[in-house]
């Protein structure tokens, strides 16, 4: 990611912000949208029903959210930022699912994020002084499942029906079709039908 990129995700240069010694690492505005946002999901949706798809899409959409007809993210999951979340048609985002999308995470039609996974598009440069925070996109291919508690780093693309099993990290792109499990996740095997 160049430094431009990571300005347009409203994140510092932790070296002029002093994030590492408790600085900001994003911009005013950032943060302030942010804040907005954790209050309306923590007051108007976070204890909603299962059924209220619609209601808590429509804050999603409100705060910047791309979203297609037929989504479903429940309540108890935790959007980090909606502009920076797409999802296409007939895709959900599961119970107690953390989508910490720094940068922009796309799910696209059918994919499934499952309870408690958890979708990371930040870390940081080990190799930094700073400690600068770096982000990168991720993508959840159509039809593509990430399992119960698995764990999608920066970066990864996860392609048409890719399978990510349960509790199971992704530290690279996963093929069409495949199906990985493990830490780091290995190939396990082609993924025999499609949705």
């Amino acid at each position: 990611m160049s430094d431009a990129d990571q300005r347009n995700f409203g994140i510092l240069d932790a070296t002029t912000s002093g994030s590492r010694r408790g600085g900001p690492s994003f911009a005013l505005r950032h943060r302030a949208l942010r804040f907005a946002w954790g209050v309306t999901w923590s007051l108007l949706a976070a204890w909603t029903p299962a059924p209220l798809h619609g209601w808590r899409a429509l804050l999603l959409r409100l705060f910047g959210a791309q979203l297609a007809g037929n989504v479903r993210v429940h309540g108890s999951a935790r959007i980090w930022y909606p502009p920076h979340l797409a999802m296409e048609e007939n895709t959900l985002i599961g119970q107690r699912a953390i989508v910490y999308n720094i940068a922009p995470i796309r799910i696209c039609r059918g994919a499934i994020v499952s309870q408690g996974a958890h979708l990371c598009t930040g870390t940081h440069d080990i190799d930094d002084p700073s400690f600068q925070l770096v982000a990168s996109p991720i993508v959840i291919g159509a039809n593509a499942w990430v399992a119960a508690e698995a764990f999608v780093c920066p970066g990864v693309v996860l392609g048409e029906g890719a399978v990510l099993g349960a509790r199971s990290v992704a530290v690279r792109d996963i093929a069409a079709w495949e199906v990985h499990a493990g830490n780091p996740a290995r190939l396990i095997r082609m993924r025999l039908t499609s949705p």
